[in-house]
């Protein structure tokens, strides 16, 4: 058996160790073997496509070969090493969104070196080549500039605000309609340098069409965009795996585009939000509140008060948001559910689906955090259980918990929430009355008779009620 049919076997079972992979990170019970699958099946996958490597070009001898994939790895992983050590979880979102633009433009230079040095002639498979080239190279550049746009605003580096241009839909539109056009140009043309032309301006629209996408998504909407932002790097590996004439590229790519863009879909059902609106841009561009209104005036707490609270009730549901992320409060939060456990308190987790900035990061904090699994629900799981809980514990949460989504007219109407409102008791743990939520739609929970307001830095303020719980058990 030679090498090309040994590593085509192995490209086979790496795919199937991605998708049970998938599989496995599909539960909260299975997500470790899940990774581990993964980490197997790219194992796998790298072996044999280095094997590849130094049996393809026996002129440049396996010794160059070798130096120069050793090096290539050795950067990626100084790199990765140092980032990995750097990063903390809550900044994984920004640093998924820059991971997202690496792809892309490995896409655009796997495109311009295919085009460079493999175009000549005519014939149907010339003119599939240069559909592929083009492809690849549009789904590459759009999703390497929209990526780091995305990365801007997750890390604050630029406004969240969403760019509503005049005429943006419309813009967007003419960018697919006259890309559409060159690709035509492309494809007809039978040598580098009469290609190369509609090829770069190619480049150029869709390198502006997808910082112009991202830029007219408001900041509330992220979660969504970076999921579908997943789904385009997902295609552009496939593009890139069909140039190179990769199998395992093109499963891979095809596995990962097509779980975000059903991913994407989900989000958009939780937020309720058009998926296509999505796609097109200007997604999440409503952060206007509408006409303002008087709720009255908040009441706040203190952490003794919200400690006797707790210290009486049977039933406690927390329900943590981005700001629990930010305060890196999911580590006293359970150590203050071990204690309300351990006094015979019923205490479980609501988690919106874009409770944080990235589909599942809230899970895996409280996971980071060894919060016990069975204990934590999603939305659809624990919003008809509200009416019978004695306190809510909301932590950094705020869209998620709007009552206002149940109005007409409001900016967020129909966006499915947690009804923490239902309980007897809500304390929302916020760093201050000024802040709004990411959608900049006013909360009346804040001022619901039920509601109490403990303001200050949520880590310290489930410190203050831990050591206070600690005092009256003593």
């Amino acid at each position: 058996m030679d090498a090309q049919n040994v590593v085509a076997l192995a490209y086979l079972v790496a795919a199937l160790f991605f998708i049970n992979a998938l599989r496995g990170l599909s539960k909260h019970e299975t997500a470790q073997s899940g990774n581990t699958s993964g980490v197997i099946g790219m194992a796998i996958a790298l072996i044999a496509t280095v094997w590849l490597a130094l049996d393809s070009d026996p002129a440049r001898g396996i010794a160059a070969t070798l130096i120069l994939i050793l090096l290539a790895i050795a950067i990626g992983a100084v790199i990765g090493l140092r980032l990995a050590k750097k990063v903390g979880m809550t900044e994984m979102p920004e640093l998924i969104a820059l991971l997202h633009s690496f792809v892309g433009l490995a896409a655009v230079l796997v495109g311009y070196n295919t085009f460079l040095t493999s175009v000549g002639g005519s014939g149907s498979y010339h003119t599939f080549l240069m559909g592929e080239i083009f492809l690849g190279v549009f789904i590459g550049s759009v999703t390497f500039t929209g990526s780091i746009i995305a990365y801007l605003k997750l890390s604050a580096k630029m406004k969240s605000k969403a760019l509503l241009l005049p005429g943006r839909n419309w813009l967007n539109l003419l960018a697919i309609i006259v890309s559409v056009g060159l690709m035509a140009w492309f494809m007809n043309t039978n040598t580098t340098g009469a290609g190369l032309i509609p090829l770069l301006l190619m480049t150029i629209i869709s390198l502006l069409l997808g910082l112009h996408l991202v830029a007219a998504i408001g900041g509330g909407d992220m979660p969504v965009v970076v999921s579908m932002l997943n789904s385009y790097s997902g295609w552009a590996a496939a593009a890139a795996g069909f140039m190179l004439e990769n199998d395992l590229l093109i499963i891979t790519g095809a596995l990962v585009g097509s779980s975000g863009a059903f991913l994407s879909y989900i989000m958009c059902k939780a937020m309720n939000r058009s998926f296509i609106s999505v796609i097109l841009g200007g997604f999440g561009a409503t952060t206007s509140s509408g006409e303002a209104r008087d709720y009255g005036t908040h009441t706040e707490t203190t952490a003794s008060q919200v400690a006797q609270l707790l210290a009486e009730a049977k039933k406690v549901v927390i329900t943590p948001g981005y700001g629990m992320a930010v305060a890196q409060a999911q580590y006293p939060v359970a150590d203050l559910t071990k204690r309300l456990i351990d006094s015979g308190v019923d205490v479980t987790f609501g988690i919106h689906p874009v409770a944080g900035r990235l589909p599942g990061h809230m899970n895996v904090l409280l996971a980071e955090a060894k919060v016990a699994y069975d204990i934590v629900h999603e939305l659809d799981e624990i919003n008809d259980e509200f009416s019978d809980v004695d306190v809510v514990l909301v932590i950094g949460a705020n869209d998620t918990v709007n009552p206002a989504a149940e109005e007409p007219g409001s900016p967020i109407e129909g966006m499915p929430v947690l009804r923490v409102w239902e309980a007897k008791n809500v304390v929302v743990f916020k760093r201050s009355m000024g802040n709004a939520g990411y959608a900049g739609v006013e909360n009346p929970l804040f001022f619901e008779d039920n509601t109490d307001m403990l303001l200050g830095d949520a880590k310290a303020s489930v410190d203050a009620i831990n050591t206070e719980l600690s005092v009256t058990a003593k």
